[in-house]
């Protein structure tokens, strides 16, 4: 059967100080609902694209163990032994290995899309299209890795892409000729006017199982550990184990452990067209696209600007009101303990001030 998992662990601190250690970016209500009365959260809108797809029952969800609760209690639709639950981060390849050992164990014959909760997707309708496209692909061949590769609409130098080779016989996908690092502006405006290469989602659709033969064949000591935690009885004397086998493993990307050992066998790797609206949310502009628009400014919460433009201010407190005068082109953001400003133009350096923040007073405004 069909089965998917969002992929949820990140720690997003590129929108510090909105985004903590203790409430991550995937949980924080900031997704304007369509009817504008209300916001949701990235992971929950990822959950409900899913559920365009597949039965809630097949949705799962994988994140640190320290959001466990909060997952949770965002998503009252996903049943509690969907949740998989990272002891500490060790990077893509255990994450999605550890997900796949799961579910397999509960359907050996699953076909798993991998998808991540940091992406605002529209219209649903297509993005839903695409995917059961991927699911066909799949069918068609069973050994295949599907990747999603969504239409460029500009030269992005932020992302990788793939570039598209020969057809198959599902309509709309085709085989992966190259994967590419993220390029200069020069060769992303070449991608774009060759009209071959998309944008890599990072979101993946293959079957369980192949997944954990390429570890085995490729990252032999993960397989090992993640045979041992699944040999393991589910309830505490596996979460036991999983807590002892899964901070050793190996720290690696799926990327280079399955993927790129894949891509060297012809037609293996197949490329579905996601045509779509696709905004990856992993910076202040970024989210700035999805808050209102207010005399010039991006505004999420209460705001008030005079003779400023440019701006993208946020508040998290509907009591705490941000108020702007002559202002240009500035991230303002205010939470119950940090005010962070800085030029939209060095928002890429939030991160960089998260550490120097944690270099003076420790963990406390992480």
């Amino acid at each position: 059967m069909r089965h998917a998992v969002v992929m949820a662990g990140g720690s997003g601190t590129r929108l510090w100080p909105l985004s903590r250690a203790a409430r991550p970016k995937q949980l924080l209500d900031v997704i304007q609902d369509d009817t504008g009365d209300g916001a949701h959260s990235l992971l929950a809108e990822a959950f409900a694209r899913l559920e365009a797809v597949l039965p809630a029952e097949r949705i799962w969800v994988c994140t640190a163990a320290r959001y466990g609760a909060q997952v949770q209690a965002a998503l009252p639709r996903l049943r509690p032994d969907r949740l998989v639950l990272e002891p500490v981060a060790r990077d893509t390849a255990n994450a999605v290995g550890l997900a796949a050992a799961l579910v397999a164990e509960a359907d050996p014959d699953a076909e798993l899309a991998v998808v991540s909760a940091d992406h605002v997707i529209r219209p649903v309708e297509r993005f839903a299209a695409a995917l059961t496209t991927a699911f066909d692909a799949l069918a068609a061949r069973p050994r295949a890795l599907v990747t999603l590769g969504i239409r460029p609409t500009a030269p992005a130098t932020g992302f990788g892409y793939v570039r598209r080779g020969a057809a198959i016989e599902v309509p709309g996908v085709a085989e992966a000729a190259a994967f590419k690092e993220k390029p200069d502006r020069a060769t992303a405006e070449g991608y774009l006017a060759s009209g071959e290469y998309l944008w890599n989602s990072g979101m993946f659709v293959w079957r369980a199982r192949t997944v954990l033969d390429a570890l085995a064949d490729h990252l032999p000591a993960t397989a090992a550990g993640l045979d041992r935690v699944v040999a393991a009885a589910a309830g505490p004397g596996r979460d036991a184990v999983l807590a002892e086998v899964f901070p050793a493993l190996p720290k690696t990307s799926v990327d280079y452990a399955v993927l790129e050992p894949a891509a060297t066998e012809p037609g293996r790797v197949l490329v579905a067209d996601l045509d779509v609206d696709w905004l990856d949310v992993g910076s202040w502009p970024a989210l700035a696209q999805t808050l209102a628009a207010a005399d010039g400014n991006a505004v999420g919460g209460l705001a008030v600007t005079l003779d400023s433009a440019g701006n993208i201010v946020f508040s998290d407190d509907p009591e705490h009101l941000v108020a702007l005068v002559g202002v240009r082109d500035s991230v303002v953001v205010a939470t119950a303990d940090v005010t962070m400003v800085c030029p939209v133009s060095d928002a890429e350096r939030v991160k960089q001030l998260l550490g120097a923040v944690e270099e003076r007073h420790g963990a406390r405004f992480s």
